[in-house]
């Protein structure tokens, strides 16, 4: 069988999605590009924003002009909130939830860095967010379980790995376990070179995690810290854990340890009841932070959720004003950052790819620079000065 798939969202699905289709291939499947004939298409979905569910539909329809015989099933937290909806769509024939899904996961397409699932689930129930409905409670495997799957990983020859999940610094709750105990074990094991954690929210952030990444052998100085609003009023109406005050506490204790580090945060334009006094303060407060640059997302409503018994309604026109506004000091952020890191020597591992005679890679610290491609550097860690030549401005 000829097997297609899609993924929407976030990196924690591109390693559920990577890992269903190694597994398919391994039972003798052939996989093909999403956009070839294939006899099933995988559609693994996301429900962050209106706009994510937008694109689902769009998927599902070319899956169907391509080969209307086949079959689609169309998996994720989509599927899991709209399993009737999604049905309807013509040419699925599967909707599965995230309880299909297996806990431990990872990428494995790039032979260079892989995205492997710690975490799912959230206990946090912020009231803009359906992730909750959608993935469930916070629960994940032990650290023991974990750290058999990242051997495993170390075999594949992968030297960089992505830790991703929902809310990772929750990771072992439920057994008594700790996220700093799981990045201990994980540094110690032999063929991994490089980690990244792809998010910790702020105030499971401790200082421990933040002095042990500073001090380990193999975590990377890059954090991704969602931020989500720079307004303790609204951080209030959001139900986030943490004030403006404990966020740049945050960030300052990483800059003090680790100066060079990379750091990027979520932040949301438009939620219900931000005036444009407030939005104003926001951009200031933000300017006035450490980060290298912003993921920026425009709020919009998510069935179920308490935000939308909140406050006073942003319009449309104005929130996309406000994500632009973001997106503008996004880019002034990181081109400080960049210009910062001119003429350091930092280390690069080289990925794989020839793009037209040329080899890109990461930095420690989440900078992509570029360089004359050789076989011989590919999936290895050299040291390299950065020039205005070398670096590539691009955000992830």
């Amino acid at each position: 069988m000829t097997i297609a798939a899609h993924t929407l969202g976030c990196k924690l699905n591109y390693a559920e999605t990577s890992d269903t289709l190694r597994r398919l291939a391994a039972d003798g499947h052939t996989i093909v590009g999403f956009d070839q004939p294939a006899d099933l298409y995988i559609i693994n979905t996301c429900t962050v924003t209106a706009v994510a569910e937008k694109k689902c539909r769009s998927a599902i329809r070319q899956a169907h002009r391509l080969n209307p015989e086949a079959q689609i099933v169309v998996m994720g937290c989509f599927a899991q909130v709209a399993a009737d909806e999604i049905a309807k769509i013509p040419g699925v024939t599967q909707v599965l939830g995230n309880s299909n899904k297996r806990l431990l996961s990872y990428s494995s397409g790039d032979r260079t860095r892989t995205f492997f699932k710690i975490q799912d689930g959230c206990d946090y129930f912020c009231t803009y967010c359906a992730i909750p409905f959608a993935r469930g409670r916070s629960h994940s495997a032990t650290i023991e379980e974990t750290l058999c799957m990242a051997r495993r990983i170390a075999e594949s020859g992968a030297k960089e790995v992505v830790l991703t999940g929902v809310n990772t610094g929750t990771f072992g709750q439920q057994q008594g376990e700790s996220f700093l105990d799981l990045l201990r074990g994980l540094d110690q094991i032999e063929g991994i070179l490089r980690y990244r954690i792809s998010s910790i929210e702020p105030n499971l952030l401790t200082d421990d995690i933040i002095d042990f990444t500073a001090h380990s052998r193999a975590f990377l100085p890059h954090f991704h810290i969602p931020l989500q609003a720079g307004s303790d009023h609204v951080l209030q109406l959001m139900h986030r854990r943490y004030d403006t005050a404990l966020y740049r506490s945050k960030l300052d204790r990483i800059k003090a340890v680790m100066p060079d580090a990379c750091i990027a945060a979520d932040i949301m334009a438009g939620f219900n009841g931000e005036s444009e006094e407030e939005f104003c303060k926001v951009l200031d407060y933000v300017d006035s932070l450490p980060i290298s640059y912003l993921h920026v997302f425009t709020y919009s409503d998510r069935p179920g959720t308490a935000a939308l018994r909140l406050g006073e309604k942003i319009p449309v026109h104005t929130r996309r004003e406000h994500t632009a506004r973001l997106l503008e000091l996004s880019e002034k952020k990181h081109k400080v950052f960049i210009n910062s890191q001119l003429g350091k020597t930092r280390p690069v591992l080289w990925e794989h790819t020839d793009h037209n005679g040329q080899m890109e890679g990461w930095t420690d610290n989440y900078i992509r620079v570029c360089r004359p491609y050789d076989d011989t550097l590919a999936n290895t860690v050299e040291n390299v000065t950065l020039t205005t030549d070398s670096v590539l401005n691009v955000n992830e």
